[in-house]
This record gives structure tokens, sequence and C-alpha cells, in this order.
């Protein structure tokens, strides 16, 4: 039954069949008056029973009400799947020819059409797959395209911070990332390893950070003007580990536009995934699987006539929009709208009229291990588990169509970070503000019983000592031993907890910054670059400066003086203290720096530098 934002009445007939003809839906029950004439009336919504009757899943989804002009049509299935006889034909634009090309999982295939599709026209699409349980097989899907709506550019304006939060070191003065300041020490039984942080806004240089968990720097990679970083922390990619982040520009849409940085684990570039289909990532999800596939996140701003519900005849709404990419091809796998799952009266916030209405901002997705996605609607305030196949929802934790009856303690607000663990319970993120729900955010751990259908509260994070509500963002991590980081975004503080609640390590970062999720995971590493060194002298006295961008082994430095590059010998070293150690000697004028390991052996010298 839909629901009208604000009341608990039915919507009546006319309302409803204006929601139904804004998502692009066909209800017997609503002559095609109720639409306006550039949306699609005639494509049915998503049938599970006739989806599952294909072994093969082909996006978009049938029934999708607002595909991209620049889609292609994928056909995902097992291995061994290949694809042949393409049929794609649009109402306006008639038959497309195009090309197919493998996924590098030899699980299927995508058709690049040669051209675009017609915005509001519908398409028909039929194939013949063959390979595994789906030989010689005809499978097919209808869709519609959307009106595609412009993407305001600004940015959030950048708030000022504090000059004082903000590092700076003489060896690499291009770097002026955020400090980040230890409020309660690790305490006996904190996880070992380092933070991964993404610091942006306030005074600070926007990058990708790994510092320990005093707060001492290990690594900061600077971003280029006006982009900022999400997402940031290590994954397994083709067998090896990595840094991932989402990198690009944040809009005051509360979206980003910008494209998934792999980096390898000596700090280069590796691969950048993209999104398909003519959008850019956002910046909400970006998670690599085993099978070299990457599960990212879009939004799509589309044109539709909101005025028989109390908007425009021509409002702006976001659709969220999920795809699974093939990292080495770059090709869409797999394709999932919001639009025509998640009702636009489940949005939570009220139509703004004056920009884009972000009704459902889905922020969070995590595979599951039945051909299943958790998704989490900000707008919705709701948890869902999607089935990848169908389209359709298994089920729905939260907001105004909850599947399960909620137990004390588990309804949230504006939640983030929706993640599967183990024995099928549930993490979250509850913000509980923006507007203010609850007096602080909280970090819960849900029991769904799909046979009673209610949800128990297990756990529920909180700090005891400082009331922290993040209005956005955040992250609830579970470690592997037991114990639970909490990033609270948009504050931007962080905390970790042990199983029973108790604060075991407490944090933050400078005035007004925000980082996105807050992650922590061990880490080792020795970067491909060399040292970087400085120096200065002063009545034949040397100050020298000495780093190592990413280094974590570093225990000491050597320091190499003479009177020319020729002639260096050892004058001192020095304990490895910081980011930048400072090292005092005779000589010179031209030194160099050997970054020495625990048993005193060199592993990097840097360039041979004339003092200044």
């Amino acid at each position: 039954m839909l629901v009208a934002h604000g009341e608990n009445r039915p919507l009546d007939r006319r309302l409803a069949c204006a929601v139904v003809a804004a998502l692009g839906l066909a209800l017997s029950a609503c002559g095609s008056s109720a639409a306006d004439p550039r949306l699609p009336t005639s494509v049915p919504a998503a049938d599970p029973a006739a989806a599952a009757a294909n072994a093969i899943t082909v996006s978009p989804l049938p029934g999708t009400s607002d595909a991209s002009p620049a889609t292609q049509i994928s056909f995902l299935g097992g291995a061994g799947t290949t694809v042949t006889d393409v049929k794609a034909v649009g109402s306006l634009s008639g038959g497309h020819s195009g090309t197919l090309e493998a996924y590098s999982t030899g699980t299927g295939e995508s058709f690049l059409p040669a051209g675009r599709f017609a915005q509001g026209e519908t398409v028909t699409v039929t194939a013949l797959v063959n390979g595994g349980s789906a030989n010689g097989q005809t499978v097919r899907t209808t869709f519609t395209v959307a009106h595609q709506a412009p993407i305001a550019q600004t940015q959030f304006p950048v708030k000022p911070g504090n000059p004082a939060d903000v590092q700076h070191y003489r060896t690499l003065p291009g770097l002026a990332p955020s400090i980040v300041r230890i409020i309660t020490p690790a305490q006996t039984g904190a996880t070992p390893g380092d933070l991964f942080l993404a610091p942006y806004q306030g005074h600070g240089t926007p990058g990708v950070m790994i510092a320990t968990q005093s707060g001492r720097l290990l690594w900061f990679h600077a971003l280029p003007p006006h982009d900022y970083a999400s997402n940031f922390h290590p994954q397994t990619y083709d067998g090896q580990t990595v840094l991932t982040w989402w990198q690009g520009r944040v809009l005051q849409l509360g979206f980003g536009q910008g494209e998934d940085e792999i980096y390898t684990s000596d700090y280069q570039p590796l691969a950048v995934v993209r999104a398909g289909n003519g959008y850019r990532a956002d910046l909400h999800q970006f998670t690599i699987t085993a099978q070299g596939t990457a599960w990212i996140d879009d939004f799509d701003p589309v044109k539709l006539n909101l005025s028989r519900i109390g908007g425009l005849a021509d409002e702006y709404v976001n659709d969220s929009v999920v795809q699974e990419i093939d990292i080495k091809t770059g090709l869409v796998m797999y394709e999932w709208h919001a639009f025509g799952h998640i009702p636009l009266s489940d949005a939570h916030s009220p139509i703004p009229h004056t920009t884009d209405w972000d009704y459902v901002h889905v922020n969070s997705i995590d595979p599951g291990t039945n051909g299943d996605l958790l998704i989490s609607s900000r707008g919705a305030w709701a948890v869902y588990d999607l089935d990848l196949h169908s389209g359709a929802f298994n089920w729905q934790i939260g907001g105004k169509h909850s599947t399960f009856k909620l137990g004390p303690g588990v309804k949230f607000y504006w939640q983030h970070d929706a993640r599967w663990e183990p024995g099928g319970l549930i993490s979250v993120f509850d913000n509980g503000s923006s507007p203010p729900e609850e007096k602080q955010s909280r970090g819960l751990l849900l029991d769904p019983n799909t046979t009673t259908r209610t949800v128990t509260l297990v756990k529920a994070f909180t700090n005891p000592a400082r009331t922290l509500l993040a209005s956005s963002q955040g992250d609830l991590v579970s470690l592997d031993d037991g114990n639970w980081l909490m990033g609270y975004g948009g504050l931007p503080d962080f905390t970790e907890y042990d199983s029973n609640g108790k604060v075991l390590l407490d944090g933050t970062l400078g005035l007004d910054v925000q980082d996105f999720r807050t992650f922590l995971a061990p880490w080792n590493a020795q970067p491909s670059t060399t040292p970087a060194v400085v120096a200065q002298s002063a009545g034949g006295r040397l100050t020298v400066e000495a780093s190592w961008n990413g280094a974590t082994d570093v225990g000491s430095w050597k320091l190499l003086t003479g009177s020319s590059p020729a002639s260096l010998s050892a004058a001192a070293t020095a304990a490895a203290t910081g980011f930048e150690t400072t090292l005092q000697a005779s000589g010179g004028p031209y030194v160099q720096i050997q970054a020495l390991g625990s048993s005193g052996q060199v592993l990097a010298s840097s360039a041979v530098r004339r003092a200044r």
C-alpha cells in the first residue's frame, strides 16, 4: 500500500496513480492519462517469477523505467556463457547494431550498441545464450530509457577548519594533511593495525592517509585541486593486497562524480574502475570480489512529473544505480535501479522543488553468499536484501514497509554502511541525525529472524565519554578479534570498541574535517620511491630532515656527508621519530640519507643533495 509522506492514511487512487506513473510503471487501475507524456507507462514492473525462469540475468532488468540512453545490454550467467543473435529494438530509434564483448570472468558478455537509445523510448531485447545450464536458451528484457536531467556541478562549500590542525613537513612541502588527534590511546586488547582515512574539508589538503594508532603519519597521497576521496582501505585484487579508494568531485547534491582507484602495495597506480553506461562512479561504495569484479554505485538524476504528489511538473529526482563492473574489461556485468523497487512514497525527505529530490540515496552495497545484495537506503530509513536475478527484494528491515517486526532499540534513521556479519547478523551505522532523531549516533548489530520475521538488537555501541551525533556518513567495521571500529563520518571521529562496548581507542581529525568511512587493518609496505631529504648548513653544522612517505619498516636513519657527491661517509645516525626525523652533524656540503631496517640493513638511499 502506498502511504503519503507525513501521514498514516493510504494515498487516494489519483495520488497512487501519479506515483506509479512517476516511476514509469503500469497499473491497471490507472488510465494512461495519469502519466506525463514523457514517462513510459507500457513497460511492466520486474516479474521475479519470469526472471527466475531464465538462468541468465539480463541488464537492464525487465521493467527498468529509467535506463541510460548509453546503456549496454549485459548477459550474466555461469562459466562458459556466450551470447549470439542479439536483437535490440527501440520504439523510437528502431533496430540497433552493435558488438559483443566477453567478460574476463568467462561468465557472459555485453552487447555494446553502436548508437544511443532515444530518451523516453521502450527497448525490447532478445538474444540466444549458450553454455552452462542456459544452453540454447532465448532470453529477453524490456526496459524504458530515462529522460535524464542535467547534474548540478556545485560542490560542497569548503569549511574553513583550523590552520593549527594541519601537518607540515620540510621534506615534502606538498603534503598538508589533517592532524590525527588521539583522545584515548590504544588500550590493552585493541586490535593491531593502522588507520585508513580519507580526510577532506577543513584546512588541510584532501587525500588518502595511513596513520598509526598513535596518530603518526605513515603515508599521505594528496589529490588534485577540487578532488576528494572516500572508502580508502586495503582490499585483495588479482591475488595481491592493494590500496583502493574512490576519487572525484563531491557535489552539493550529496553524491560524487569520479572513479575508483587501485594502487599496488608500494603505492603505484595499478588499475582504474569506471562506471559504465554513461554514468560516473559515486563515492559511496567500491568493493572488489574474489572474481575480479567490483560493486559500485552511481546516481542518475531524471526528469519526472510530480505535480500530483505535491511536486512540480518538471522535477529532477535522483535514482540510485548499483553496478557490477568487470575490472579488467570495464564492462557492466549487472545493473539495478532503485526506481521501480523503492517507491517514491517511502522517502522521508520532502520534495525540495529548488534542487534534485534525493528520495532514496543508496549508500552501501554488500554482496551476500546466496545471489543477493544487502543495500542501505538512507532516504527510506531501510535496509534491503536484494535478489540479484530478479531485482526484487527478499525482505526489508525498517522504513515504511518493513517485512520484519522491529524489536526494542532496532529502529534506525538516515543510516549508513549496512554489512553482512557471520551467522546472518547485520551491522549498521545509525546516524540518527539530519534532522536529529536520536541523541547520538549508534553502531548496531542486528539479528533478523526470517522465520519469525522479527529483528532483535544484539549490540549497540555508543561513546560513553562523548556525545557524537553524525549528520552524515560513517561506518561500523567488525574486526578480526571481535572488536568493532566505528567512524563518525562528518564529525569526523572514530572509536574502537570491544565486544562489550568498552572504548579501546578514540580519536578525531581536525576541525571541520570529514572522513566518509574509517578503517583499521594491518599494513606493511616499502615504497618504490626513494627517501626525501633536505639539509641546511650554518656555521659548519648541518641540520638534515629525512622522510620516506609510506615506509613502515624504518627503524633508524644514517646520514652521509662529504665535500663532493663521490666522497660521502657516515656522519650520524638517529632513531626514526615520527613521519620526519631530524639529524645533525658536521661536514658537508653534500648529504645523503639511508633508511635502515630493524637490523641496521639499508632499505633505501635518498638522492645526494647539497645543503642550503
